[in-house]
């Protein structure tokens, strides 16, 4: 017998790239008998759920954050809505290695047993599968994402990015970039490649596209240092001399690099400038002191060293950039000094997915939801510690 996730899978490898919802509405309907569906993708700022099926319900606004869709994309658990006898809405989170790309919604004529909550959970994470994989295929999963136009230079550093998210039995990783649909030089890149996580934040110098240009020449020099084999010292010199003879010591880019050792919570780090490293051990946040070297580009055949740092199980590690640490709306002391580490600490319970979007927020409250003067980033890592010998 043909269980319904196999069935499902089969009918999303079929179908176009830019089908995938309706393949996987036609496929539920037919094997766990659902009523309808519908995909939930989350904005670009994280402020709202969109559905990809139902164009009215798209136009009529977003899922607000008090749904029950929004306690699933929130949780990360499959959530349950039933009233009485009747249909039994079930949420479940589309999720690919840790990044939440939105939420699918099946409505079943009752309330479901565990084994059809279980193969709707595995539909999911085939569907959450394919999603990621169309994206190289349609925009039409990023337009159901954007609530407003992107400006070329938002639209390149979106692009440029590995993800929003990722999860591992070591550790979990997430970032968000602000203001989202105007980002310019703000940036961050990771990779996991064996016991070996490279987390890199960045802040190209300027604003707009000519900023988004610097960034991408010094991510793209700094990941083919890194598939090359190379540590954190042939990536921040090969990017910094790939910056500095495309523009002769005119432009830079400020860069934090740092590289996990996942089997015992090593750190190496280059301090190549301005982003932040913050470290959040119970409740005491503190900045880690890293010797800073000079940003990335300013002279010919900079040579860079790397410092070490040790993470403890439980550690929170925060990245901001200069437009999160230095914010000062008028009459206010910089976002830095004592207000960052309040929004900080106020993420103690959350994941690291969710913690970045706090901080964000804060950080707009901070300038009484008026427009970042400057591009933001934040970059947030937890340390779980190495998985125990023996253990599965």
């Amino acid at each position: 017998m043909v269980e319904p996730p196999d069935v499902v899978s089969r009918a999303l490898r079929e179908a176009p790239p830019d089908q995938l919802a309706e393949a996987a509405d036609q496929a539920i309907r037919s094997t766990l008998g659902a009523l309808r569906t519908d995909v939930f993708v989350a904005d670009y700022r994280i402020s709202g759920l969109w559905p990809v099926l139902d164009p009215d319900l798209a136009a009529a606004g977003s899922l607000s954050r008090h749904t029950v869709a929004q306690r699933c994309f929130s949780s990360q658990q499959p959530v349950r809505d039933a009233a009485g006898e009747g249909p039994c809405r079930l949420y479940l989170p589309l999720t690919l290695w840790g990044e939440r790309l939105g939420v699918l919604l099946i409505e079943l004529p009752a309330v479901p047993n565990p084994t059809v909550t279980g193969h709707a959970t595995d539909i999911a994470g085939a569907l959450a599968v394919a999603m990621r994989a169309a994206d190289r295929g349609t925009d039409r999963y990023r337009r159901a994402r954007r609530r407003e136009r992107l400006t070329m230079a938002a639209e390149m550093q979106w692009d440029l990015l590995p993800g929003r998210s990722v999860a591992h039995h070591a550790f979990a990783l997430a970032g968000q970039l602000e203001p989202a649909y105007t980002v310019g030089g703000d940036h961050f890149d990771w990779s996991l490649d064996g016991d070996r996580l490279t987390v890199t934040v960045l802040n190209g110098e300027g604003s707009g596209l000519a900023a988004s240009m610097l960034t991408a020449v010094t991510v793209n020099a700094m990941r083919n240092a890194r598939r090359s084999g190379g540590g954190l010292v042939e990536q921040a010199e090969l990017a910094s001399d790939t910056v500095f003879y495309q523009h002769r010591g005119r432009r830079h880019v400020a860069t934090l690099l740092l590289d996990v050792d996942t089997r015992t919570g090593r750190v190496g780090a280059v301090d190549a400038g301005s982003p932040h490293l913050l470290r959040m051990r119970g409740a005491t946040v503190e900045p880690m002191k890293l010797d800073q070297q000079l940003p990335l580009g300013m002279f010919a055949e900079t040579r860079y060293e790397v410092q070490e740092l040790h993470l403890e199980p439980g550690d929170r590690l925060f990245v901001v950039s200069d437009g999160v640490w230095a914010a000062e709306p008028p009459g206010q002391e910089p976002y830095g000094d004592r207000a960052m580490a309040r929004s900080l600490r106020a993420t103690r319970l959350q994941p690291a997915a969710e913690a970045v979007g706090t901080v964000m927020r804060e950080l707009y409250a901070y300038h009484a939801d008026s427009d970042l003067r400057d591009d933001a980033v934040v970059v947030c890592l937890d340390w779980h510690g190495p998985r125990e010998r023996g253990s599965g």
